[in-house]
């Protein structure tokens, strides 16, 4: 159900700046990148700035020379499904043919819902709304059971709200007040562009508003959310079904699934208990203005250029972004995200390769023998604890560069040049959406990938016990053959002890080897595992960043995975010949090297499970003796933390 990503922010760069010595054992974060951030901008289209952006941007500069290659016919397609991107991307690149079609192909969707008068009305089209991805007020999702990960189960859950938390809808959030006018006009517009009044699209528009607000109050925070093992809420499917009469979700789901499951889970059963109120006849026009507004926006990037650039504003002031990406850009990311595995397929063998796959699994294969030796010396965990600690850790599967075959979904795309972009991304939506149900009743397929080889991340997934490093983050400043080997671990190093650590931290841990949701811990161990926790909890909580403050409960996973990846990277690098700690730490706060706005850094402070990159960097090597020693750091200097202070988790 869920994967632990290593980032959300933007670290590192390949470039290098001169080292403020004489700070080193003040602000380690700053004293590495401070004459970097006085000179570095964050271009109009981006919202930050700094080397997983550089990263970011190079494989993009990459890609879209290629691929001009491939329109103009001196790069031959590498198979059918890159002859079929070739096509997407061909279409997606003609701003004359969408701007001639502007939304005539949407209308017959919208005029679908304009016909409904009452619930009765949706529940003769339920199923085919699901089929099409119009917005429902309940979401299906087919994952695996969290219990049984061999198996999928169905999740049936809240949809998503407008502001970015339902923290922002308190009434002295500020943020809301400058957000949703915003939102606002964004919608009315687009509205206007379709063909709507401007007084039916103002209404549509606050009607949509009205209904989110109704939902607000009985979703999860992000921070509720980050403790992810809660929404693992299994109930038969006939009792969820009583919870509305206005839906016939037994009927509906039946249809999808050809089967009718016993029970379903729900990751939110506040919102199944508020149910009925929500969807009452009052509210019917409500809910379909608010599906009517949400399914214009969704389109928006697949119709003509105006609509695309407006679609993005919303998203454009949630980042503080001052520009929208050049229609050429926003071309490669629709076509590349539609065709993901296969443009990453392409980047990985190209730029990647088999070489590089074997030798970075084998610095995998090191860290995972590291972090066994950590367990096996582990001065808090039982005996009993600590020999499935590494039974777990035996069983991790490792998935380095990208996967041998590319996902058989993409071999369905096929391309109708006779057709608009909007129609054909429709068609592989209805496609997608199709497999998707379809993996119901059939055992869950573990070699799959949630992120393309071009994806600059990482990611370990506890329903499959694994961690998996796609090609792109495969290189400066994070790993590179002619980089030292402690430069090495400061980057890559702490990266895939970090996708270890994640087997191991509050959310984890408490899936067994399997990849099940199963406590294998004694009751002494669990306590005293919470009990540190709650330690990292403390040591981040209220750190005062962007004129906001640091949540240390919606942190505490990623911080428990750097800390442990950290501490475990430091191991091995001081196991090579070559160790030189002062090249871990340097590159440590190296590839944090981030510049951002300040709507986007408060963004990440309210939504974001990572802590702010410059506090990755900083607060994390307080907690290891070896960085005192490596900057002869003492009582007083800015990084010195007293000893009982000091966090030792993993």
């Amino acid at each position: 159900m869920h994967n632990t990503h290593f980032a959300a922010g933007n670290p590192g760069s390949a470039t290098t700046f001169p080292i403020d010595e004489s700070q080193l054992n003040q602000d380690l974060y700053d004293a590495v990148n401070g004459q970097w951030a006085k000179q570095a901008t964050i271009p109009a289209d981006h919202s930050s700035t700094g080397g997983f952006m550089d990263l970011v941007d190079n494989i993009e500069h990459t890609l879209m020379t290629d691929f001009d290659d491939l329109l103009a016919g001196k790069l031959t397609p590498a198979n059918s499904e890159m002859a079929e991107f070739k096509k997407f991307y061909a279409l997606a690149l003609d701003t004359a043919a969408r701007d001639k079609a502007q939304a005539t192909p949407l209308k017959p969707f919208l005029a679908s819902i304009e016909a409904l008068h009452s619930f009765a009305d949706l529940n003769a089209k339920l199923p085919k709304f699901y089929r099409q991805g119009i917005p429902t007020p309940v979401t299906l999702v087919v994952e695996p059971d969290m219990k049984d990960t061999s198996n999928y189960a169905l999740y049936v859950d809240a949809p998503n709200l407008i502001l970015p938390d339902k923290t922002y809808y308190a009434k002295d959030n500020p943020a809301a007040k400058q957000l949703l006018p915003i939102y606002t006009q964004m919608a009315t517009k687009l509205l206007t562009m379709v063909g709507y009044s401007a007084d039916d699209a103002q209404r549509l528009v606050d009607q949509t508003k009205q209904f989110d607000a109704l939902i607000a109050p009985h979703v999860k925070s992000s921070e509720e959310a980050a403790d992810y093992v809660k929404d693992y809420n299994p109930f038969p499917l006939a009792t969820v079904a009583a919870k509305t009469d206005a839906l016939d979700l037994t009927a509906t789901i039946t249809e999808l699934l050809h089967d009718t499951p016993d029970q379903v889970i729900l990751p939110q059963p506040t919102y199944f208990d508020a149910l009925s109120d929500l969807l009452t006849p009052a509210n019917f026009t409500l809910v379909k203005s608010w599906m009517l507004v949400k399914t214009v926006l969704f389109a928006s990037a697949t119709l003509s250029e105006d609509f695309s650039q407006v679609g993005g504003t919303y998203s454009r002031a949630l980042s503080g972004q001052k520009q929208a990406r050049s229609p050429k850009k926003a071309a490669y990311y629709l076509a590349s995200g539609y065709f993901s595995q296969v443009v990453g397929d392409y980047y990985g063998r190209k730029y990647f390769g088999e070489t590089a796959k074997a030798d970075v699994r084998k610095m995998v294969v090191k860290m995972a023998g590291v972090y066994q030796n950590r367990l096996k010396t582990n001065d808090w965990l039982s005996s009993a604890t600590r020999q499935k600690a590494i039974v777990k850790l035996q069983k991790l599967t490792i998935k380095v560069g990208y996967p041998d075959k590319i996902d058989p979904l993409f071999a369905k795309f096929k391309v109708d040049t006779t057709k608009t972009l909007f129609e054909n991304a429709q068609a592989f939506d209805e496609i997608a959406l199709e497999e998707h149900f379809g993996h119901w009743g059939h055992p869950v397929d573990r070699d799959k990938w949630d992120m393309s080889a071009n994806t600059v991340n990482a990611y370990y997934s506890p329903s499959n016990n694994e961690i998996v490093f796609p090609a792109a983050i495969l290189q400066k400043p994070f790993y590179s053959l002619e980089q030292s080997s402690s430069t090495n671990y400061g980057g890559i190093g702490a990266v895939m002890a970090h996708e270890i650590s994640h087997a191991f931290d509050n959310n984890g841990s408490q899936f067994d080897e399997f990849g099940n949701l199963n406590n294998w811990w004694t009751a002494d161990d669990l306590a005293h595992f919470k009990d540190l926790s709650q330690a990292m909890i403390k040591e981040f909580d209220g750190i005062e960043f962007a004129g906001q403050k640091v949540n240390g409960k919606l942190t505490v996973s990623e911080n428990i995975a750097d800390a442990g990846g950290l501490s475990c990277a430091l191991e091995a690098a001081k196991s090579a010949d070559d160790v030189d700690l002062r090249a871990f730490f340097i590159n440590w706060a190296n590839v944090w090297r981030m510049k951002a706005t300040t709507e986007y850094m408060q963004l990440l402070l309210s939504i974001d499970v990572h802590a702010p990159a410059k506090l990755r960097a900083d607060v994390q090597v307080k907690n290891l003796d070896d960085f005192y020693t490596t900057f002869n750091v003492q009582p007083g200097d800015g990084m010195y933390l007293k000893p009982a202070d000091r966090v030792k988790i993993w």
